[in-house]
């Protein structure tokens, strides 16, 4: 799946656009490097986002296409 998609179903990030911006402007990193928004995610790939003057760092535990709002957090682990 593609990061920015996987953000916004993740609920990450609320919308894809706004996670295709954050990839552009350099904000999100993928495994130590930087990442564009069409990088594919796979499982146990760990995840940072900045968002002003907090990191957000996560790993993949599961990629599904859509998911409710109550079990998007099982997509990810908070590191």
């Amino acid at each position: 799946m593609r990061l920015d998609k996987y953000l916004k179903v993740s609920r990450l990030i609320k919308r894809r656009t706004v996670a295709n911006e954050a990839c552009d402007a350099g904000r999100v990193s993928v495994n130590g490097k930087p990442a564009k928004a069409s990088l594919e995610v796979k499982k146990g790939d760990v995840i940072e986002i900045g968002f002003g003057q907090r990191q957000v760092k996560v790993e993949v535990t599961e990629i599904v296409e859509t998911t409710r709002k109550e079990d998007a957090k099982e997509m990810f682990r908070y590191l």
